[in-house]
């Protein structure tokens, strides 16, 4: 039987661009994909549909739309138009990018709803739910922050912890904040909808489920056995709706109500893949209930609550037939130098800025591959270890191969392979492609592809490429070259390592994509195809001899040291700057005052009325001012106050910031919209009498402004973008 194989990752959130961990995942689940493309069960090839989509509703896209003065459809549309490059870029080759606000995700959530409710499983519960006192509106468990109830970790969100992975109520959070306002969430009684997790046939569903072989990894079927309890009495009820106003998908027949976005989000991914099926003429229903239909699923392991307890318990009792055959790949983060990924910190890495460097993505996906294993550990990425990793095996080793014997085959036998191998041949190339037992290769490599041990596979792929280095470093094709009667040793080696190489390029070639296609075309390959790395068959060999191929040209360059310098997002300046950049910041001081920040020391004033230069600072000093490009999306005058502009800026953070500004004397609100300024962004939320202000805008002025009076925000130059850094 044809395996069918539907595979599905996490779900991005459409409010900001891919980051690198995004990346990490796509990459992984597309190298998985690529190799089964190649595998074969029996006479046909497997059957592979890889669909992905943006998580586009919940409050914080609603917000943001807002603020744009856009719809959420729009605000949506302009994230999703963003997604190809860095999709293209990294050669992830996904069949069907898609969108949960879609007319299948609507068709398929409700209809899910529904039989949920038909079994007894949806219930109505009048509960205190948390509510923005400034913002005036119920707010969504991601728009809540606080004290993790279980593991104590601070800023977490109001559903689950990133740190310790728990799933609980954000009534039950500590010391609760608005994520828009930075305001106390009083809490107000509402009508709620609820799926009864707690009902025992849920409870004993998850610990079968759970247990199944294969389903997924032990430690995960350990982890979330804790969260069941003994006999299920962990499990929680799980608030499944929303109040209006929310952007997400009405709830039946409760107007007013809406699907809490992580009810509609895991089906994004059928209806991605309807919407794929419908593309194709394919019957949906038909391959989810095909006996041969697996669903594998790629995963963080910072929101497993929500795939292995909810998303499961609800397809089960909707009768979905994909339950059955669903297994679930955990994966750890990626980190830098040991250090959780954070910008803050100087340990971002912008998958963009990658490109942009002009960075093969190839490497990428090596580096990330070669230490990628099946367990739910972190992947740590250094810079050194990174340039030492790829150039070692990919170029040391790998392409050194045909660099070092494929110009021969031009220059002296008119790029046309040996028509034989001599047995010393055919013996160093049996050597290099099974083990010490008379154990092929392929078979391991294979399995260790199949079980997403990708580490474990690249080592062994290298170990033949370090055996064929050896054959061509003990024969020296540039020896023979020079002796006109060791010409045909010299077509009998070059031709061994050239069917070497590209039994590692088929080897390879889920990994690199990009290079495999060159090389292809470098040995006229029209495909390569796994079955060929078959030693016992004897196409190793045969299908290679007497080739004639293309010219060589370079495969893959080293890596620049030089590159990894600038890959890294800078560390930004830790909140609390030197008292020498105070005239920097001029502007800030009614606000500053309005919210009793400290004083600067007094400065010195010319004839002009401009200051004198502060007192010299080190660099040390400045960095600590984290210095943003910020977009004013909003501008508003501040009711009470004869000073104050509120500003909501866009500081390329995937939210929006709330910041008051004494520059009413001198700007219109609507003459600000829409343009860049700076701000410093890191400096502490101040409560002030009017909310809470969130940073601070930057401005020149005098320091006499009776004498020179004005106040003049800094607007750069075209081509900044909110986020950008001030260096």
């Amino acid at each position: 039987m044809t395996r069918k194989l539907f595979v599905t990752t996490a779900l991005p959130y459409a409010n900001a661009a891919f980051h690198i961990g995004h990346m990490m995942e796509y990459i992984q689940a597309d190298i998985w994909v690529r190799f089964q493309r190649m595998q074969r069960d029996g006479a046909a090839l497997r059957e592979v549909h890889f669909v992905g989509a943006d998580d586009t509703h919940g409050t914080p896209i609603m917000i943001a739309a807002e603020k744009e003065g856009i719809t959420p459809q729009e605000f949506v549309a302009k994230i999703a138009a963003g997604r190809a490059q860095y999709l293209d870029g990294f050669h992830i080759a996904f069949d069907n990018w898609y969108s949960t606000d879609s007319p299948e995700n609507v068709e398929l959530s409700q209809g899910i709803y529904r039989k949920l409710r038909d079994t007894g499983l949806i219930v109505t519960k009048v509960v205190d739910r948390f509510y923005d006192p400034v913002k005036g509106m119920f707010l969504a468990d991601r728009n809540i922050k606080g004290e993790c109830p279980v593991c104590h970790a601070k800023d977490q969100y109001g559903d689950n912890c990133e740190v310790c992975g728990a799933a609980y109520q954000p009534t039950e959070l500590i010391n609760p904040f608005s994520v828009f306002t930075n305001a106390t969430p009083i809490l107000k009684p509402s009508e709620q909808y609820f799926f009864k997790l707690s009902d025992p046939r849920c409870y004993q569903f998850l610990k079968d489920w759970l247990n199944t072989p294969g389903r997924l990894q032990p430690e995960m079927v350990n982890k979330v056995s804790e969260w069941l309890g003994e006999a299920g009495e962990k499990l929680a009820d799980w608030d499944i709706s929303r109040d209006a106003p929310y952007f997400g998908i009405p709830i039946p027949d409760a107007p007013g109500k809406f699907f809490y976005v992580w009810l509609d989000a895991p089906v994004g991914y059928l209806a991605s893949l309807k919407n794929y099926c419908d593309k194709k003429g394919m019957d949906f229903d038909a391959l989810l209930n095909d006996p041969a239909t697996e669903q594998i699923h790629f995963i963080g392991k910072d929101i497993v609550s929500f795939h292995l307890l909810f998303w499961p318990a609800m397809l089960k009792f909707a009768g979905h037939p994909v339950i059955d055959k669903l297994k679930v790949n955990v994966h750890g983060h990626l980190t830098v130098n040991n250090e959780k990924m954070s910008k803050s910190r100087g340990t971002g890495i912008s998958p963009l800025r990658y490109l942009n460097l002009g960075m093969n993505p190839e490497w990428l996906r090596y580096y990330i591959a070669f230490k990628l294993n099946s367990k739910v550990e972190d992947l740590d990425f250094t810079g050194d270890d990174f340039v030492a990793r790829v150039n070692s095996d990919l170029i040391g080793k790998y392409v050194n191969i045909a660099s070092r014997c494929a110009g021969f085959i031009a220059k002296k036998f008119d790029g046309k392979l040996a028509a034989t191998l001599s047995e010393g041949a055919q013996g160093w190339i049996k050597r290099a492609l099974t083990t010490a037992d008379g154990t092929e290769r392929q078979a391991s490599i294979a399995a260790h592809f199949e079980n997403r041990e990708f580490g474990k596979a690249l080592k062994e792929i290298m170990e033949i490429a370090d055996i064929t280095n050896q054959y061509v470093d003990e024969n020296k094709p540039w020896i023979l070259a020079k002796d006109e009667s060791k010409l045909s040793e010299l077509h009998d080696v070059c031709t061994a390592a050239l069917i070497l190489f590209r039994q590692l390029t088929i080897l390879l070639s889920p990994v690199l994509p990009g290079v495999a296609a060159n090389v292809a075309t470098l040995l006229n390959d029209a495909q390569l195809l796994w079955a060929d790395t078959d030693v016992a068959s004897g196409v190793v060999s045969s299908a290679m001899l007497g080739r004639t191929i293309g010219a060589y040209t370079h495969l893959m360059t080293r890596v620049d040291a030089k590159m990894i310098e600038e890959l890294f997002d800078a560390p930004p300046a830790v909140a609390g700057a030197v008292a020498g950049a105070a005239a920097a910041v001029a502007v800030a001081a009614p606000v500053a005052k309005a919210a009793k920040a400290a004083k600067p020391a007094p400065v010195a004033i010319t004839e002009t009325g401009i200051e004198e230069l502060a007192p010299e600072i080190s660099i040390d000093d400045f960095v600590k001012i984290d210095l943003r490009i910020a977009k004013i999306v909003n501008c508003e005058h501040v009711e009470g106050s004869d000073k104050l502009l509120r500003l909501t800026l866009d500081v390329g953070e995937g939210r929006m910031r709330n910041v008051f500004s004494g520059i009413k004397a001198m700007y219109q609100p609507e003459d600000l919209v829409g343009k860049l300024t700076v701000m410093v962004a890191n400096l502490a939320p101040r409560k002030m009498k009017f909310g809470v202000s969130e940073g601070m805008v930057l401005a020149a002025s005098a320091a006499d402004e009776k004498a020179k009076p004005g106040i003049y925000i800094l607007n750069p130059w075209p081509g900044a973008e909110p986020g950008m850094r001030i260096r």
